[in-house]
């Protein structure tokens, strides 16, 4: 089996597994919760497989996710993980509210370290941008956090090039999570290169167009009435028509190389670099052995140029999100004079 590199993360001293597994799946979005035997059995898998950087958030479920991963972490399995989790999507009220302000952020903080059942948490993400207060307000919280030792790095998630920027001058930002994939591009103009020139890490998630790089469009016949691709705008019967022809092509690439169209859509992510660690998401083991088989997949960069041109922006029908989740794109912050603190 290949065997799974490590890798610095950003420039602040975290090392992680060249390959990082998303856990949200296991427990909410896509589908009713799987049993947590069968997933804690995964996530030790993964762990023995060299698979450590693993990915959550209290918003997953909500809670239960953090939840299952304190289960599959004790008995001195908490040692051999890099684990991330992340903050500031708020449901009340049976709405969802994005939030960072100072007392939130400390209450969320306090509150997953009990889920997960830990001291502290290595990499302490801002899930979504508060865009109604300056970044520089939810990072001095933060700050605050890692002097007390409660986390180790921060990083932010769907931040704008300038928001990363003025978080980084207030503490160092260790990663930065993005969607990156063949299908999705846009981070390539502005926030990637940010990120290089900060020394930020580049954690790339939904690798695999949230399946559809592995499966195509068959895969959105499989999908339970609970499972939130059905409701995006690239797997509507209009958009799916056409963005099967990028699957189709991927599949027949993969075909002549001997490896899965998984495994190919997968290794192209990770020849945008050593800084950039993706986070494929599953709740097979044989997926995620699969999954690992990618990082023994070699490309030339004509091979590279030719995938590309396959899911060209001109290419893809449909945007990453609906107008349900307007509040899930990238977003910039207001200057700090504009914020007053109570």
């Amino acid at each position: 089996m290949t065997k799974v590199g490590r890798m610095k993360l950003g420039s602040q001293g975290l090392e992680v597994s060249a390959q990082g597994l998303g856990c949200m799946g296991m427990s909410a979005f896509y589908g009713p919760p799987k049993p947590d035997s069968d997933m804690i059995a995964l996530i030790h898998h993964a762990i023995d497989s060299g698979v450590t950087f693993l990915d959550t958030s209290d918003m997953y479920g909500p809670f239960t996710n953090e939840i299952l991963l304190g289960k599959a972490l004790k008995g001195g399995m908490r040692e051999s993980v890099e684990l991330a989790t992340k903050f500031g999507v708020n449901f009340a009220d049976g709405k969802r509210e994005v939030r960072g302000d100072p007392a939130y952020v400390r209450a969320a903080c306090e509150a997953s370290l009990k889920r997960l059942d830990i001291d502290c948490i290595d990499l302490y993400y801002q899930h979504r941008i508060d865009t109604r207060l300056p970044i520089e307000v939810t990072m001095g919280e933060l700050k605050k956090l890692v002097e007390e030792g409660k986390i180790k790095y921060i990083g932010l998630s769907e931040a704008s090039a300038s928001t990363i920027r003025r978080a980084h001058a207030v503490h160092p930002i260790t990663a930065v999570q993005l969607e990156w994939s063949l299908w999705t591009r846009d981070v390539e103009e502005e926030i990637v290169p940010t990120c290089r020139e900060l020394g930020i890490g580049i954690v790339s998630y939904s690798p695999l167009g949230r399946g559809f790089l592995s499966s195509g469009p068959k895969m959105v016949d499989n999908l339970s009435k609970e499972d939130f691709r059905k409701y995006l705008p690239r797997f509507q019967p209009e958009n799916l028509e056409h963005n099967k022809n990028i699957f189709e092509r991927v599949n027949e690439m993969a075909a002549r190389k001997g490896c899965s169209p998984s495994q190919l859509a997968l290794a192209w992510v990770h020849h945008q670099g050593n800084d950039v660690c993706p986070i494929p998401g599953t709740t097979k083991i044989e997926n995620l052995n699969q999954n690992i088989g990618a990082l023994s997949v070699k490309l030339t960069p004509e091979e590279m140029t030719k995938l590309e041109s396959f899911a060209s922006a001109d290419a893809v029908k449909g945007d990453r999100y609906g107008s349900m989740l307007t509040t899930f794109q990238y977003s910039d912050t207001p200057p700090l004079s504009s914020w007053k603190a109570e």
